[in-house]
């Protein structure tokens, strides 16, 4: 069949008015809410002369720690974005009974499912896991900075530059109404023929590669810039667990890569890779977005096993235990993750034979998983534990985790999941574990490592208050969700016929804005935290009495980390250091080199989003003329020399005698 090709014009492509969404009240309340907080945004950076301390210091930096924290901004923005695409649903489904048809129509109601989806995995778990990696890993092994410092702010960049398409879709054109793997031939073009799927091709297309090269280059940091003494099994179980994330990023994200690639020139080319046509097969695309996407969630869990780790040492002032056994449980863990992809689809028409298989092996990857609850249950029995919130975070992520891997374990029963596939119960299991998995995860590394980021701790009452909301909200919104999954209630669902499942859909929507509120609630904390810093300071620098590497540093680290390299002889380092003795190198500090910073990475982004908006609309001379400045750009950089500056020994040394005293002062 050939596909209904949109007409195009020379100049603006199939860009027309009626791409403007002028029709939908919803988006254009939005659109003038977004516009009047950007323009207040930007007359108070404007009104405070910041532009230039921003561009200086922040969007041209190459500092490790600088990108991790831009990274875990960017995730939180899109956190609201993505969270009002919740609200918006669960509001619709408890309406839309007893013959109403709620406030979304068909085709807005899609588009909001398929964009939560997308922005939550893609723009709000990923940058807070590559924040985090990227913002604590040189730390914890002793480095100065990651391997390439100039390719992690290209990353991060990237990164930005496919948000920002995706946000560009809620107000120019629309966004994809597939769901947020677009399986064909529902996202090939004859389906599909507007720009939806063309902006989540892009956004996940320029997002991905700036993904890859930031897996690349934490690999290329934690096998080659280990300080002194720090065999591999000395390493932090954080750095193990970012380790094993990255070799699932630079395995898993190509594939992602080929099987976007490979979509669009079906939608482009008029080819026929997945069409149910010409000897194409949609099943393929369908194998491929899986054997990415199951070990994405991994991608997205790991690193909190590593955040969950260091949290419940720390708070039960314990060794970690079992530390030989946590290293290989997470080896295992990333092994399995990507043998396990089909159970997705077991309800295909595999055979019994192939879903056996991997029914099979997805209950063995629960065995490594439960080791490390069991690990951290031991590091905490007989500890002097402490209910500071890191720690009470990781005690919900416990309950609320093993919760979701159990339903885990029911859907991987073949027989189970065809009952249950692609019911609400799979909805709620998903979230169960993500939520309660890398989101808990997430809010108990922001407290736990905000000290160290900005030398003063978090308000704790309103940390509270965001605690209890969410937890308790999220109880509210999902487990009706397990209900409905077992009377048999299908996702994606805008509107339903039997009355007597509105009572649940209510409660669910009760615990959305229960969620609401948890958030506004950390909303408040950052705020409440930031005015009253100087309250809040610890001299210390280690308030939490830390037992790795990174809290032997000041906090907020200096530029260069660490004055000179440590020498490490134990997991605990920070620990063993203090039992030794804190020693300063003999010979006094020496200078100290570190690269620039530079702005290639965010021009490098903006024409990538120059880029990628050309392809959705068919703009073909801005296409031509984004990628050759892409290149120009790229190639350019390579011949600029001036990549370092340098920091004398006497500075060094002023910083370090500073950071003493401040030691001596607290202490006495």
């Amino acid at each position: 069949m050939t596909p209904s090709i949109p007409t195009v014009s020379p100049i603006l492509g199939r860009f027309t008015i009626e791409a403007l969404p002028l029709h939908e009240p919803i988006v254009v309340a939005t659109f003038v809410a977004v516009a009047l907080g950007g323009a207040a945004l930007l007359g108070a950076l404007t009104w405070f002369k910041l532009w230039g301390y921003l561009w200086k210091e922040w969007f041209t930096t190459v500092d490790h720690k600088r990108i991790g924290i831009m990274y875990m901004i960017l995730g939180i923005v899109m956190l609201l974005r993505g969270f009002s695409d919740a609200i918006m649903m669960r509001a619709q489904q408890a309406m839309a009974f007893n013959g109403s048809e709620g406030y979304l129509n068909a085709h807005h109601y899609d588009q909001v499912f398929t964009a939560h989806g997308v922005i939550m995995i893609f723009f709000v778990a990923m940058p807070i896991v590559t924040g985090l990696m990227n913002y604590v890993v040189p730390l914890q092994i002793g480095a100065r900075d990651v391997s390439f410092p100039f390719l992690n702010n290209f990353s991060f960049w990237m990164t930005g530059a496919g948000a920002a398409i995706v946000m560009m879709s809620l107000f120019v054109g629309e966004f994809a109404q597939t769901g947020w793997l677009a399986m064909p031939p529902l996202s090939g073009i004859g389906a599909s023929p507007g720009v939806g799927v063309d902006y989540y091709i892009w956004s996940l297309q320029i997002a991905g590669i700036g993904t890859l090269l930031s897996g690349v280059n934490l690999i290329a940091t934690i096998v080659k810039m280990r300080a002194p003494g720090m065999s591999m099994m000395k390493m932090p179980i954080f750095c193990w667990t970012a380790l094993c994330t990255n070799i699932l990023i630079v395995a898993a994200f190509p594939v992602l890569t080929a099987v976007l690639a490979l979509l669009s020139l079906d939608r482009y080319a008029d080819t026929a890779f997945f069409t149910n046509t010409l000897g194409g097969n949609p099943m393929m695309y369908v194998n491929l977005i899986w054997i990415w996407g199951h070990p994405e969630v991994y991608i997205l869990i790991l690193p909190m096993f590593g955040v969950f780790s260091e949290v419940v040492s720390t708070f039960s002032g314990k060794r970690l235990f079992g530390y030989t056994s946590m290293v290989y449980a997470t080896l295992v863990i990333t092994v399995l993750a990507y043998l396990v992809w089909l159970h997705h689809f077991f309800t295909m028409g595999s055979g019994a034979s192939v879903n056996s298989f991997f029914g099979i092996t997805t209950m063995i990857i629960s065995i490594p998983t439960g080791a490390k609850i069991f690990n951290w249950l031991f590091t905490m029995y007989r500890g002097r534990v402490r209910f500071e919130l890191p720690m009470m975070w990781s005690v919900a992520f416990m309950i609320t985790f093993t919760l979701g891997g159990m339903t885990g374990v029911l859907l991987a029963v073949p027989p189970a999941d065809f009952v249950l596939h692609n019911s609400l119960f799979l909805v709620a299991h998903f979230h169960n574990v993500i939520i309660g998995g890398v989101l808990f995860g997430a809010f108990a590394a922001i407290n736990y490592w905000w000290p160290k980021a900005f030398g003063f701790k978090l308000n704790q009452f309103w940390g509270k208050v965001s605690f209890w909301f969410w937890v308790i909200g999220f109880y509210f919104a999902f487990m009706p969700l397990y209900v409905l999954g077992l009377m048999g209630v299908t996702r994606r669902l805008r509107t339903f016929d039997d009355p007597s499942l509105q009572i649940w859909f209510i409660i669910a929507g009760f615990g959305a804005f229960l969620v609401a509120i948890g958030i506004g609630a950390m909303l408040m904390q950052f705020y409440v935290s930031i005015r009253d810093r100087e309250q809040l300071r610890d001299p210390t620098g280690d308030p939490w009495n830390g037992r790795t590497l990174e809290w032997s540093t000041s906090s907020p680290p200096p530029d260069y980390n660490f004055a000179f390299t440590p020498v490490i002889h134990d997991n605990d380092a920070w620990w063993d250091m203090k039992a030794r003795g804190y020693q300063r190198p003999v010979n006094g500090y020496a200078d100290i080199h570190m690269p620039s910073n530079t702005g290639t990475g965010m021009i490098l982004g903006g024409l990538s989003v120059a880029f990628g908006v050309a392809m959705i609309w068919y703009v073909w001379w801005l296409a031509a003329l984004a990628f050759v400045g892409i290149l120009a750009v790229a190639i350019g950089h390579t011949f600029n020399y001036k990549r370092d500056f340098h920091i004398p020994a006497t500075e060094v040394t002023a910083i370090e005698d500073a950071r003493t005293a401040r030691l001596v002062g607290a202490a006495a």
